[in-house]
This record gives C-alpha cells, sequence and structure tokens, in this order.
C-alpha cells in the first residue's frame, strides 16, 4: 500500500548577495520584481513568524535541533520503549529521556499522553521565544487581548497510549478499569485546549487532523484568520507520538514501513533507489503566527514571513498518490498565488519525500509540473533524520525551513547513494549540507486520504 505515507524575502537576492547557482534568478528583471514588490500586503494581511518550538528526537531546543540536522545525525535507532522483538520493523525516530523542563507541572506530567506533552511543552517553548509566554514574558503577556489569541494544534491520531492503554484494560479487566482519562486525553483537540487552560487564550481553539499534512493545514487555516482580522496571534502547529505498539502495529499492517533492522540508520532514504518504506518519528512543531501589524506594535522580533499555502485533495485513493502528481502540483501553484510569489523566486524546496517507492516519485513528477528550471533550486527530506513524524511532521519541517533561512545552511538528505532517474538534475543536497541563501522555500505535507498541503516561508523585509 502506498501512499502519501506510503509514498508516501519577499524580493529576491541581488545578484551580488547571491551565489553562482542562483545567478540565473537575478536575471528575471527589474519589472516582474517591481510587480512583485507592489503585490505586497499592508500589515495587517502580512503574516509573521515570531515563535517556534519543538520537541524532536534531538531534543526540545530549535538550534540544537538543527545543528543536529546540518550535521548529518540520524536519530533512527532501535526502538527501546517497548519489546519490539516480534514487529517486522524493530527501530524508529523515538524520543528518548523527554524533558518537560517543568514547563508542565509534576501530577500532569505523570498523567498526560506523550502526544499532549509534546503540545503543551513545544507551544509554551514558541510563545517564550515570541515574548508571550504567561510565566516567563509577564510584560508581553500582559500586552495581549487574551479574546484575540487562537491556539490551532492539530495531530494525526491523538492520544494513541492513553487509547492503547484504555483499550487493554477493557479487554482484560473490565469497563471499570477504564481510566476516567481515557476520553479527554485521546481527542484530538486535547493537547490545544490544555495549552489554552494553561495560558488563559479564549480565542477560537480547534485541532485539525489530516495525517501527515495536520501541521500545514493548522498553518494555512491560521494565517487565513489572522488575514480576515479574527485574531492578532495564533499558536499553530502539530504533535504525534505513534511508538508504541498499536502504532507501530498498525502501520506494519499498511505494510508502510522499512524493514531495514541491521542498519536503521541508513533505512529512511528518499529517493534512492533502495528505499523500502518510511521509518517511524515523533515530537511536535510549532508555530507562533501573528499579524506584521500586531508584531510591530508590540516590538516583537521577526523571524520569518509565512507568505502564502494551500490545500488541496487528490479525491483519489485512501493511501496512493495521483500518479500524475495533479493534486501535489495544483497545491504548490495555489499556495504560490496565495504568497503573490512568482515560482522563480523559490529556491528551496523542503519536500514530503517519505522513503516510500511510490510516494517519492509521485512528489517529483509534481515539482516537475511547476518548476522547469532546478538550477537554483536545493531539495532536500528532513525525515532521512528523524524519520516521519506523521501529523507532527509539517511542523518539524517548517522549523527546518526557517532555521535554513535564518542560517543560510540547508541541510543534507541522508542516505543518497543510488539515486532514482526521475530526481536526475535536482540538487538534493546529497549527504553534506550546503551553504544557501535563500529567498523562499515551500514546504510540502501530504497525508492518507489524498490531503495535500504546501506552506511558503521568506526572509522577513519590512
Amino acid at each position: 500500500m502506498a501512499a502519501q505515507f506510503s509514498a508516501g524575502s519577499r524580493l529576491l537576492a541581488g545578484p551580488a548577495q547571491a551565489e553562482p547557482g542562483m545567478r540565473r534568478v537575478g536575471r528575471i528583471g527589474a519589472a516582474r520584481i517591481q510587480a512583485s514588490a507592489l503585490k505586497q500586503r499592508d500589515p495587517s494581511q502580512r503574516v509573521v513568524v515570531t515563535g517556534i518550538g519543538l520537541c524532536s528526537v534531538f531534543g526540545n531546543d530549535p538550534d540544537e535541533f538543527y545543528s543536529k540536522l546540518l550535521a548529518g545525525t540520524s536519530g533512527v535507532t532501535t526502538i527501546d520503549r517497548f519489546d519490539a522483538k516480534d514487529f517486522p520493523t524493530r527501530f524508529g525516530a523515538q524520543i528518548r529521556n523527554f524533558d518537560d523542563e517543568k514547563l508542565i507541572d509534576a501530577k500532569n506530567s505523570r498523567r498526560y499522553d506523550d502526544c499532549l506533552k509534546y503540545t503543551v511543552v513545544s507551544s509554551k517553548k514558541a510563545l517564550r521565544m515570541a515574548g508571550l509566554e504567561k510565566e516567563a514574558n509577564a510584560q508581553g503577556y500582559g500586552q495581549l487581548d487574551l479574546t484575540r489569541v487562537r491556539v490551532l494544534v492539530g495531530t494525526g491520531m491523538g492520544g494513541l497510549s492513553v487509547f492503547q492503554d484504555g483499550v487493554t484494560n477493557l479487554v482484560t479487566k473490565g469497563h471499570r478499569k477504564i481510566s476516567p482519562f481515557f476520553i479527554p486525553y485521546a481527542i484530538t483537540n486535547m493537547g490545544g485546549a490544555l495549552l489554552a487552560i494553561d495560558q488563559g487564550f479564549m480565542g477560537p481553539n480547534y485541532s485539525i487532523s489530516t495525517a501527515c499534512a495536520t501541521s500545514n493545514y493548522a498553518f494555512v487555516a491560521a494565517a487565513n484568520h489572522i488575514r480576515q482580522g479574527d485574531c492578532d496571534v495564533v499558536v499553530a502547529g502539530g504533535s504525534e507520538a505513534p511508538i508504541i505498539p498499536v502504532g507501530l502495529g498498525g502501520f506494519v499492517a499498511c505494510r508502510a514501513l522499512s524493514t531495514r533492522n541491521d542498519s536503521p540508520a541508513k533505512a529512511s532514504r528518499p529517493w534512492d533507489v533502495d528505499r523500502d518504506g518510511f521509518v517511524m518519528g515523533e515530537g511536535a512543531g510549532v508555530l507562533v503566527l501573528e499579524s506584521l501589524e500586531h508584531a510591530t506594535k508590540r516590538g516583537a522580533k521577526i523571524i520569518a514571513e509565512y507568505m502564502g499555502g494551500a490545500v488541496t485533495c487528490d479525491a483519489h485513493h485512501m493511501t496512493d498518490p495521483r500518479a500524475d502528481g495533479l493534486g501535489v502540483s495544483t497545491c504548490i501553484e495555489l499556495a504560490l498565488k496565495d504568497s503573490r510569489m512568482e515560482k522563480e523566486q523559490v529556491n528551496y524546496i523542503n519536500a514530503h519525500a517519505t522513503s516510500t517507492l511510490v510516494g517519492d516519485v509521485a512528489e517529483v513528477k509534481a515539482v516537475r509540473k511547476v518548476f522547469t528550471d532546478f538550477g537554483h533550486i536545493k531539495m532536500n527530506s528532513t525525515k532521512s533524520m528523524i524519520g516521519h513524524c506523521l501529523g507532527a511532521a509539517g511542523g518539524l519541517e517548517a522549523i527546518a525551513v526557517i532555521k535554513a533561512i535564518e542560517t543560510g545552511w540547508v541541510h543534507p538528505t541522508l542516505n543518497q547513494d543510488n539515486l532514482v532517474e526521475e530526481v536526475a538534475g535536482i540538487d538534493t543536497v546529497a549527504n553534506e549540507k550546503k551553504q544557501h541563501a535563500i529567498t523562499a522555500g515551500i514546504s510540502n505535507s501530504f497525508g492518507f486520504g489524498g490531503h495535500n498541503s504546501v506552506c511558503v516561508f521568506a526572509p522577513f523585509k519590512g
């Protein structure tokens, strides 16, 4: 079974700033650049990133996370959270010794499903970076209209651990042994709800669940709320904690996972001829998005700009992507239209690229429908190091794009030994990081059900 799983600067940099491979982009011409500049939205319509937060196999610090990615470190190892010896896949990008950094009180930290922990910790860290967290940033928090702060953090599957334990207790001990937290901690909206309770955010609060596309769907919805004037700030992203027996077993049943048990670090190999399935990962990735008008008024540090995004549906198959790539290519084109950008301005693609036989090729075909000149574009896969984090994938990968914009370096795609012919002529940043001044980067995420999502980020230009 293939699938979305199984497939799995507002302006251009001038020639003096661009690296040699980018110089051809500078020849688009002053007329087109000027036209792009004239399309700029007013400050109430521009959406900026003021905070990023994550929980990952590389820890909870975005700088450390990206440092590990740049170093080409694999987070994929043998699973030791439970005995997986009877599973055909016995490895994943498992978070070990998770530190909630005392951002959750001790009692709740013992009770929460990991999916809830990752949501709350990553969200509060993003808020702290943005200067808006209740305890750490009293002055900034005090300036908020709490009724105009939204929370939109989704998950593909919700609290799987509490669900698994509840069903086990029901079958082996009876209904009286089901935890009273079974339903509240299993449902997909509870992570965002707990954050709102903790922080007092009274704006609308809901979750989106579109499998691996969840985080990007949240970013697109958040930006639309801001542009419509519905709110000032949105905490948006995705969280997932699937590396437990029921999660692993479910994807084994889908025949979507790599079985390279003898060499886990080499199992996630996007676009490589010898790929045999994706690798499970987990964690959370969250952004604080707000209007430029609101961020400027409070003197916030702006990390990057969300230029635009789009979502589409393949309307084709539960798990297989469309062979012609139409749903994905349409999504990319709509995201660029929403961004008011020309395709030539994009010089970085953080691909969905799950390391599956069907999906990797389908995505490349779709990308080629939109982009005809790849001389200035670099395309990589974060999943080659952190696995496929499902509903959290788009959040963690958006942070990778933002850190690439910030640092001027794009991380490698690991295990690029024998690439498929479909990717010929595209720089996949094989095995080693590369310096790259990003003019605009797109982040692709696709999910079971044919859910496609694309977000565009760029350096902030005031």
